[in-house]
């Protein structure tokens, strides 16, 4: 694990993932390379350091940074770039009008929902890569309330939280045709049932959206 710029980042393999999705029931594969994703979700503390908020938004600094909406995250991920000397992966048109993903810079972005299903699998075919109780806070066993990153078990590549707590932002149009502008969420939280605590599910939301059990975290394209 790189323990650098305050966020560790771990080396995912290349791989293929079948995409799936239950209105359209259509699915369809993706290969992928090598690249890097942080082995927690963005904690409230790093998200105040690096967006110069000054005191962590919301409760304890190794809580997940919620009420967190997809243009923020865009942003944070370019002025985290721009800290640790590395060429931001996005360019921003305006306020919220539109980004562009330079695919060919080493900054940090978000995950594309290819891979994060490949990486929360990491190398597994069921629906969760260990004992929900074990590995995800849920509505189960959160106690109605989110926790700090960290706190169940990670998975075989060492990623925590992929299941569970927030949900995470992803780069991607959920369904441009039907929803617009959407973006993909991934993961479940902690206020949700069993069912959606599943490496496939996806959910959709507005990119400006900003509510108590959605996160994020950030990956690296690999040189």
């Amino acid at each position: 694990m790189d323990m650098g710029a305050d966020i560790g980042t771990v080396a995912v393999p290349p791989g293929r993932v079948t995409l799936s999705d239950r209105r359209t029931r259509r699915s369809w594969p993706v290969e992928l390379g090598p690249y890097r994703l942080s082995a927690f979700q963005v904690t409230r503390g790093l998200y105040a350091r690096i967006t110069g908020g000054g005191t962590e938004p919301g409760g304890p600094c190794r809580a997940p940074a919620s009420e967190v909406s997809w243009w923020d995250a865009v942003r944070f991920c370019n002025t985290l770039s721009h800290r640790d000397g590395l060429a931001p992966a996005y360019v921003l048109h305006g306020d919220d009008e539109g980004v562009e993903w330079d695919a060919s810079a080493d900054g940090y972005r978000l995950p594309t929902e290819a891979e994060w299903e490949h990486a929360c699998r990491a190398g597994t075919d069921g629906p969760r890569y260990g004992p929900l109780d074990e590995i995800a806070w849920h509505r189960g066993n959160s106690a109605d309330r989110v926790h700090d990153v960290g706190g169940r078990e990670p998975n075989a590549w060492g990623l925590y939280d992929m299941l569970g707590n927030v949900w995470e932002w992803c780069w991607d149009l959920y369904d441009p045709e039907v929803y617009g502008t959407y973006r993909v969420l991934r993961g479940g939280g902690w206020f949700d049932e069993r069912w959606s605590c599943r490496a496939s599910v996806r959910r959709r939301s507005h990119p400006t959206f900003r509510v108590d059990d959605v996160g994020f975290r950030v990956a690296r394209s690999s040189a």
